[in-house]
This record gives C-alpha cells, structure tokens and sequence, in this order.
C-alpha cells in the first residue's frame, strides 16, 4: 500500500489521525505506545476497510516501510493502462461488435464509455455508501439504531440517518459523513 492511501485512525471511539498511510502509522504507534491497550483501528477512506499495519520498530522505520515508493518514469511511450480481461457473451453479441467500426474492443470502450455518461453519478454515490457502510458496520455494528441508520444511509436519507445516529460517538458519527456524503467537516 503506498503513501497515496488516505487513512483515518481511531482509537476506540475517537479519531487520532487521518492523511498519508505513513503519518497514520505513525499516529497508531504514538496512540499505542501512549496506552498499550488501546484498541486502534486503522481504516483505508477509499474502500472502508480495516488496514492491517507493521508498526515494529521506531518511528524512523515505519515511515519507511510505508513511504511512496520512488522510482522514475520510465523512458518512452507512456503507458495507456489497457487490461486484457475475458468477456463471456453470447455468440449473436460477439457477432454485433465484431460488424462495429473499429471491431469489438472499440465497441466495447465505446458502450462503456456511454453509460459511465449516462450514470450521472448513481455508480459512485452507490460506492460511497458502501464505503460508510464498511466503515460503520466495523465502528458501529452494536450500537443503537444501526440498521435503521444503515436503511437511512441506503436510502440517500441523510436527516433520517442523523436522527438514528444521535447517540453515537461524535467522531464515528462525522466520519460516517465524510465517507458517505463527503462532508468536508464531516
């Protein structure tokens, strides 16, 4: 995982730090050596999922170990990024993109470039719930008014989420926010 990562981490209920991969290890270390006990969590913003980290060692190595990795830019024609992945489709579909200009790859680039258009934006808003779910099913799985809160969450219900939510810790409550409906305060 690189330095590229956005992560959040708690202690308990309270959040300690969020940034960079390596500044949040860090934060863990300093919370854990504080109070041994601690239950930290660390959490990847982009997906909601629990990051396991390698916090042996002192601070100086931490930060290396979760560093970006340097390396230069390769010489040449950058790289496009295409993936070869299999596609299983009826022979009367590989038939119709087969008769397309520029044959069934192009044709494929040019369907999925029409609908990631016409999504207007439901693909992502779905990710991001899915993203605050993750986070709150491993924060706030047992609390009060969780599945009701997770209905509302599905829902695009924002004031019906705020009212089940009222009891929780304030910093699960804000980071739920941020993840769900990119609160800049959360």
């Amino acid at each position: 995982m690189s330095d590229l990562v956005h992560c959040t981490a708690f202690a308990g209920l309270r959040r300690i730090a969020g940034g960079s991969l390596a500044d949040v290890a860090l934060a863990a270390k300093s919370a854990l050596a504080a109070d041994p006990s601690a239950a930290v969590l660390v959490f990847d913003d982009a997906t909601g999922r629990v990051v396991d980290l390698d916090l042996r060692g002192e601070a100086p190595e931490i930060a290396a170990r979760y560093a970006p990795a340097e390396g230069a830019r390769p010489r040449g024609r950058p790289r496009l990024g295409v993936v070869a992945r299999e596609v299983t489709l009826l022979p009367r579909h590989w038939d119709w993109l087969n008769a397309q200009p520029g044959g069934a790859s192009q044709a494929l680039r040019r369907l999925v470039d029409d609908a990631r258009r016409a999504d207007h934006g439901r693909t992502s808003r779905r990710q991001a719930q899915e993203v605050a779910y993750r986070f709150m099913s491993a924060m706030a799985g047992d609390f009060a008014g969780f599945e009701e809160a997770s209905r509302a969450l599905f829902a695009d219900d924002r004031p019906r989420f705020e009212a089940e939510t009222t009891s929780w810790a304030e910093d699960i409550r804000r980071h739920v926010r941020q993840l769900a409906w990119n609160d800049a305060d959360g």
